[in-house]
């Protein structure tokens, strides 16, 4: 028998080129294994309260983005003032639906007519409606005296941040 004479140099190459291979192999398959064509998962359902936590998840998004230095502290007084109205009514309208959704048959019109009553003796802005306060003297949004009339000579009282009579000086806060 004859056995073929491999130069030394020629074995080594092919040697390294070899582990060469392998190693390229198993460093680019997490790469490559990606371009492999899966079928299309279909979308995530979305949460069932996903559409009214719009303007909260903005919320957290603002103070985020504020905390990293990547919005002003007048831009980010501006956005959260919008998103904080937003999300009061979002929750508002999901906890009211919520309320409605448990109430027994007939308790709707219990509830009805006890909201009807507060608002009736709530204190009133002639700008913004009923205060949600009990015992406000004052607009909570725009400071306006909500009592319409000076308790001393009955003149009225309806400027906004008014805290005296303008006709005998009387006190309108305690």
């Amino acid at each position: 028998m004859m056995l073929l004479a491999i130069p030394d140099g020629a074995l080594a190459l092919g040697l390294g080129t070899a582990l060469a291979l392998g190693a390229a192999a198993v460093v680019l398959r997490p790469l490559l294994g990606d371009m492999v064509a899966e079928p299309p998962r279909p979308p995530a359902p979305p949460r069932a309260d996903a559409a009214q936590a719009g303007a909260i998840e903005a919320l957290r998004e603002i103070e985020f983005d504020r905390a990293t230095g990547k919005l002003s502290d007048a831009d980010y007084a501006a956005l959260r003032a919008t998103y904080t109205r937003e999300a009061l009514s979002e929750m508002r309208a999901r906890d009211a639906a919520a309320a409605v959704a448990t109430l027994p048959a007939g308790a709707e019109d219990a509830v009805e007519a006890a909201l009807r009553d507060f608002r009736a003796r709530a204190a009133r802005c002639p700008e913004h409606g009923a205060r949600p306060e009990a015992d406000a003297r004052f607009c909570s949004e725009c400071g306006r005296f909500l009592g319409g009339r000076c308790p001393g000579c009955g003149a009225s009282c309806d400027e906004p941040g008014q805290r005296f009579c303008g006709d005998c000086g009387t006190a309108l806060a305690a």
